[in-house]
């Protein structure tokens, strides 16, 4: 696409980025026959192309606009887009650079701002976990929209102790240890008994995702920052690697090299940081062999587990059949939705939050194609993904590794 700069951009790193990036677009529109804002409301400015086109324009010095704020809002930032271009388009990269600078020229409204600060700022905070578990406390008390935000109390289970000579890192995450505790420690106890330490650094906290996605990137960066200093020491002990047992954050983190990549105090540290990061299905390979004989219990044979492989895991690391094929190996029987299994489940971070019409709707087409293969429990790999399509059915939604860790007994 050919692309002329305003002098403003020309020569900045922004500007640089994106018209690399939109240099590739060669206008195909293959885009948005897999873009889930697309399919709903079928406007082509709420599609990935649109969505070019209208960051392109500023590029070029148009003056943005509330609608053009909108239209980049509406994005759900599953990089479906990106599977699907012939041409390689980063998509997500461009979206973060056209989302900073239209937010930099439209001013939002009022509630608008505050709803978005206090997901940036209470999402990360310390108050989360005990506002969490005062929402778990009165949950039968709230109202059905809230409800459907606060997951029923659940148990973590022990953590091992068990000393091992393999040892990886795992970020515990902002919400996941007070919403679903029993992902962390399910994690660390799969992996002991495949005699793996699961060590987490407690200096380490959010991994940046949400305050940049709403447009605070200096803020999220500044927690990438942090997170790089809590994970060094253990780095230059010779962690073996870093894993991510929710693919939200583990896309982010496999991306901290390209995002600090113009701070020369942590370029260099950035990328080792994504060179060591793993998703935990990327684990899976070689555990199989080790953990079948441990199976104490039979693993739901004949019964299905649908899997919803998340955006963030299948688009954003393009890390595709692993959990299904690895699972299926080690007794399970998991499928994915015969219809649609690469659309989004609408909740993309804090999404189902900022639009929740739009999340609700790609939830129940979702629900809908999942329980057509009538499911024991549906599996997923992300919290928020958990947390969202459990909103919307009766059928239990885990995180695989739970499933995993019933079997072990």
């Amino acid at each position: 696409m050919q692309t002329n700069l305003a002098p403003e951009f020309q020569g900045t790193p922004d500007g640089i980025a994106a018209e690399a990036i939109l240099r590739k677009c060669v206008h195909c529109g293959f885009c948005t026959a897999t873009c889930p804002t697309y399919q709903l409301l079928g406007d082509e400015l709420d599609g990935p192309r649109g969505r070019i086109y209208l960051m392109k324009q500023v590029l070029e010095g148009a003056e943005p606009t509330r609608k053009t704020q909108l239209h980049l809002d509406r994005c759900l930032t599953c990089r479906n887009c990106e599977s699907t271009c012939p041409s390689g388009v980063q998509y997500g990269h461009l979206v973060d650079i056209g989302r900073k600078i239209v937010d930099a020229r439209v001013p939002r409204p009022a509630a608008e701002k505050a709803v978005r600060w206090l997901l940036k700022e209470g999402l990360t905070s310390r108050a989360f976990a005990p506002a969490m578990a005062l929402g778990q406390r009165v949950r039968g008390l709230l109202p059905p929209a809230l409800k459907a935000k606060v997951p029923a109390r659940q148990a973590a289970g022990r953590w091992p102790t068990a000393t091992h000579e393999r040892q990886v890192l795992m970020l515990a995450g902002c919400v996941q240890p007070a919403m679903l505790p029993n992902i962390n420690s399910a994690t660390a106890r799969v992996l002991d008994a495949a005699g793996i330490q699961t060590v987490v650094a407690t200096q380490a906290g959010c991994c940046g995702a949400v305050r940049f996605h709403l447009n605070d990137q200096d803020g999220g960066l500044a927690q990438m920052r942090a997170n790089i200093d809590a994970w060094w020491p253990y780095v230059e002990q010779g962690i073996e690697a870093i894993v991510m047992n929710a693919s939200g954050c583990g896309v982010t983190v496999k991306e901290y090299g390209h995002l600090l990549r113009g701070d020369p105090a942590y370029a260099a540290r950035a990328a080792r940081i994504s060179e060591l990061t793993r998703d935990l299905s990327e684990l899976l390979p070689g555990l199989v062999s080790v953990l079948r004989p441990k199976l104490t219990r039979r693993p739901d044979a004949g019964r299905v587990v649908a899997f919803h492989p998340p955006c963030t895991l299948q688009h954003g690391q393009q890390l595709r059949g692993g959990v299904e094929q690895h699972l299926a190996a080690l007794g399970f029987t998991v499928q994915l939705a015969a219809s649609e299994s690469h659309l989004c489940c609408g909740s993309a971070g804090t999404y189902s939050v900022l639009h929740p019409g739009m999340a609700t709707a790609l939830r129940d087409r979702k629900l809908g194609h999942l329980g057509a293969l009538q499911p024991s429990v549906i599996a997923s790999a992300n919290i928020g993904c958990i947390t969202h399509l459990q909103s919307g059915t009766t059928t239990p939604v885990r995180h695989w590794v739970e499933l995993l860790d019933d079997a072990l007994g």
